[in-house]
């Protein structure tokens, strides 16, 4: 029986994932983390997450609940889910991170944790997008320099950061393919008078509107032969998912995996 302790219990992909782990075998809730400020500390994390009882109550700490964890699962945000490796690290639990908005000296600081302790960071827990990345890595190979990267992502008008962090993973790994630095050629919105594309450049551009689930197209366009290849769309239900079927990349060593596959 796999222990976890999922942070962000409260918010979309944490609750539901506290709900996924009542009905996924070898799996087991041992606790649930929220923002100190959440008035729902103290109170039964199924029954506010909808799923039924489960007997663990929301917490607002995680270092109580580390003993008893097998893995820390995080869906929060990028400061929180630092803070939590920070503390796993301490104790050597290994650590899956959904969240998104890292800084480059965020990045910086989770290479060095990750040395003491296994660690799954990737901005889309769903399946059928970290099989994308790979196709987007050998689409890129293929395809080659003389190709133009244009990424264009669509997400609810709740969503906080832009572009988003699977979109960013996206050009991050076709710019590796190319040879390029990300930071150097990333492209992340054009208006007015800016002339011709710049050679080697990577377009991300976001869209937020309604309850758009998450959406991302990578144009990859020739002088002859546009490509558009579009990257799936899944329900909030296949991220927590992904998060459980990560696991099984965590093995025993620590390092750090950009993605479960």
């Amino acid at each position: 029986m796999v222990r976890v302790v999922v942070c962000g219990a409260t918010g979309r992909m944490g609750g539901r994932l506290v709900q996924m782990l009542r009905e996924t075998e070898g799996f087991a809730l041992a606790g649930a983390i929220v923002r100190p400020d959440d008035p729902r500390v103290g109170h039964d994390a199924g029954e506010v997450t909808g799923g039924g009882i489960t007997g663990v109550l929301l917490a607002d700490r995680l270092e109580p609940a580390l003993p008893k964890a097998d893995v820390v699962v995080d869906f929060t945000t990028h400061e929180a889910a630092l803070d939590h490796l920070r503390l796993s690290a301490g104790v050597g639990r290994p650590i899956v991170i959904g969240a998104t908005g890292f800084t480059l000296t965020d990045l910086g600081e989770v290479r060095a944790l990750v040395a003491k302790v296994p660690c799954v960071l990737a901005p889309n827990m769903s399946v059928g997008v970290n099989v994308l990345y790979r196709l987007a890595e050998e689409a890129a190979r293929r395809l080659g320099p003389e190709y133009d990267v244009e990424i264009v992502e669509a997400h609810h008008r709740h969503k906080r950061d832009a572009p988003s962090g699977t979109a960013l993973r996206l050009a991050e790994t076709i710019a590796g393919v190319l040879g390029r630095e990300l930071e150097e050629v990333l492209v992340t919105g054009r208006q007015g008078i800016v002339g011709e594309r710049p050679a080697g450049a990577i377009g991300v551009q976001a869209v937020r509107g309604g309850d758009i689930v998450g959406d991302h197209t990578g144009p990859i366009a020739g002088t002859t032969s546009p490509g558009a290849p579009a990257g799936p769309r899944a329900g909030w239900s296949a991220s927590p998912r992904g998060s459980t079927t990560c696991r099984t990349s965590l093995g025993c060593e620590p390092g750090h995996r950009w993605g479960w596959g």
